[in-house]
Parts: C-alpha cells; structure tokens; sequence
C-alpha cells in the first residue's frame, strides 16, 4: 500500500508554546473538532479495510462503556453536516469523498470509524483516581494496541511511554477531572516516523526507531466531557508529512525545538 500523506500540516504542536510541553492544551469547541483534510480519502479507505478485515483489532466496548458510545454517536451524527457529510434517506450518510455508510446504531463505534478520520476513546471515571479506557475504535494507533491496553487507567495505557512521568499522569488527571460539558481541549503529539498510519505495536516490541525516518507524524488530540454518562472523549487525528511539506515556520521552529524519533 502507498504512503496516505498530508500536503501540508495543519497543526504542528512545535509551533505554540502552549503546546510544547505535556500535557500543553489549548481550548476547543465542537465546531472545531473533527477534520476533513486532503488526506480525507485515503484515511478513511484505509479505515474501511482495517475495519472489514479484523474489526477485533481495532474496536473495543466494554459494556460499561456503551451509554458513553451511544452518547458519543448521537453527539458526532449531529456534527457530521457542518463538515461536509449530507444525511440520507434511509439512514445513510454520504461522505465528503462521495461513499455512502450505512448507520448501524447497534455498533455506534465502529460505525464512526466509517464516518470520521479521528479515532475514538472512551475513558471512564472510576473509583480509582485515573480514568479507564473502556471503548475505542482504534485504526491509527502510533505504537500500542488496543487489545493490551483496554480497560487499563491511564497511567498503564502510556507504559512504557518514558515523557509520561508520574508528574504528567497527574498533571493529565487534574485535566480529565476539570473538563466540563461544552468545552474541550486540544493538544498535540509529534515525532519522525517511518511507519504506516496502523502501527500496532506491543508492550515487550517496545518503540526502538529503524533509520531512516522519512515522515513527521502529529496527532491532534482533543478531550471533551460527555454530559450525560460523564465519560471523557478522547479523539485523535493523524497527519503524516514529509519534512519538506512542512512550512518555512513549522521549519524553523522544529529546527529550533525538535521532535522525538519513534518507529
């Protein structure tokens, strides 16, 4: 399969200082949110065939998660239009790349997978003092599996992510716990990569980079509060460009405060 690459790169989380550091966040509202970009397409062919070819790969409910999926499913169908989507007769909805997907309120996750270039997670209070991932439809994921992480808090989905401090995970914590319905936050990930945008990888693989690195991956992580089952939205869009598609000030800057390197 062929590279799926952005042209440009629309957020680079080097650029703004309030974003350099974890767990730098900057605020976000619902009418900026979800991303139709150019590599809108491809993205969502590729999430269509991970989808069809082993759904228990990349989709995980826990039935203590499913008010929060039907929730988030009712909340990203009434988005959708302001994004290009045009709703059907017959529930069915018609994508800004022309594919029709049928609605399946049954499967509410996997059905977004179908509709949004974002993947979804689900992270449930709990009587702990972390969240729990308890839902996700997961196609991108930048070195981690879903199956290994499910149901963990979160200090156990970021093992063995090194920057991911006991001071972050706290610092992480306080975030998820001040969100309030109506307002979001936006932060951003970024390193040189040389893999595809479905990078599975387990625990004991670990992240050990093989040079050379030819892309910049970024995910553009936003975090909402469900109102009704409290759940906290976690939801990830992936870019991928090669440097040289990067602007002169995305350059400079990343020449001034450089990204980390992962497989």
């Amino acid at each position: 399969m062929s590279d799926i690459l952005q042209t440009r790169l629309a957020f680079a989380p080097w650029t703004d200082p309030r974003t350099r550091r974890l767990p730098g966040t900057i605020p976000l509202t619902e009418d900026d949110w979800l991303v139709v970009d150019d590599a809108y397409p491809a993205q969502m062919a590729e999430r269509e065939r991970l989808i069809d070819a082993n759904p228990q790969a990349v989709h995980a409910l826990d039935p203590r998660a499913r008010p929060a999926a039907d929730e988030l499913y009712r909340w990203v169908l009434r988005l959708l239009p302001r994004h290009g989507h045009a709703v059907e007769k017959g529930g069915r909805v018609r994508r800004p790349d022309g594919v029709t997907v049928a609605l399946d309120p049954a499967r509410p996750l996997l059905t977004l997978g179908r509709l949004c270039a974002e993947d979804f997670c689900l992270m449930l209070p709990d009587s702990t003092a972390e969240h729990v991932l308890g839902a996700a439809i997961l196609c991108f994921p930048a070195g981690w599996t879903l199956a290994e992480k499910i149901g963990r808090p979160l200090s156990g989905v970021h093992r063995p992510v090194a920057i991911y401090t006991e001071d972050v995970g706290r610092r992480v914590q306080r975030l998820l716990d001040g969100l309030r319905p109506g307002v979001g936050l936006m932060r951003g990930t970024a390193h040189h990569s040389n893999a595809p945008l479905h990078n599975p990888r387990t625990e004991a693989q670990g992240r050990v980079p093989d040079a050379p690195l030819p892309f910049i991956r970024v995910e553009r992580q936003c975090l909402f509060r469900l109102p009704e089952s409290g759940a906290v939205v976690f939801s990830i869009h992936t870019a991928v460009v090669r440097p040289e598609s990067l602007t002169p000030d995305q350059a400079a800057a990343l020449d001034a405060f450089p990204i980390r390197r992962a497989a």
